[in-house]
């Protein structure tokens, strides 16, 4: 956005040469405060967008599922059995890659318990509504634990010192 500007013509004075010529002044004018806020938030949002992508992507999902029950409400009985599909994700890993380690147990369970139950909302959503109910507290847990294991489980940009 480029910034516009305002010419100001001051006449001649008076006092002093009779030839001279009028002053001409131009002063740019300022962005109002409201522009400068919203630049200063847009710049931080792109600043900070890979912290905000399960919000965003919790956003799509609820927007999905509204779309999805407005449209096909039988379309949460479909997405029910899909629900399993963590599940069924976890056994399967428990029994070809079996680990000692309990930190890798941890991480398999909670990230397949926190699938089943965004699908079992997803599916539950676009049955009855999205925000029916107890659904949107849900979304709301579910967005926090999104961002918990978000924050946790990836890693850190370098910084400037050890690159």
């Amino acid at each position: 956005m480029t910034p516009r500007t305002t010419t100001v013509r001051i006449p001649r004075q008076r006092r002093g040469r009779r030839s001279s010529e009028p002053f001409v002044i131009v002063v740019p004018e300022r962005i109002p405060l409201s522009h400068e806020l919203l630049f200063f938030i847009g710049r931080k949002l792109w600043a900070h967008r890979r912290g905000l992508l399960p919000l965003l992507l919790a956003l799509a999902v609820l927007l999905t599922t509204a779309l999805l029950h407005a449209m096909a409400w039988w379309s949460g009985l479909v997405l029910a059995p899909v629900a399993a599909a963590p599940l069924v994700w976890l056994v399967t890993v428990h029994r070809r890659y079996p680990t000692e380690r309990a930190t890798v147990r941890f991480w398999r369970v909670a990230l397949a318990l926190l699938s089943t139950t965004a699908l079992a909302w997803a599916a539950m959503a676009a049955a009855f509504g999205p925000l029916t109910g107890p659904l949107g507290g849900w979304w709301l847990a579910l967005v926090i634990a999104a961002h918990l294991v978000w924050f946790v489980a990836r890693p850190l940009p370098a910084s400037k010192e050890t690159r």
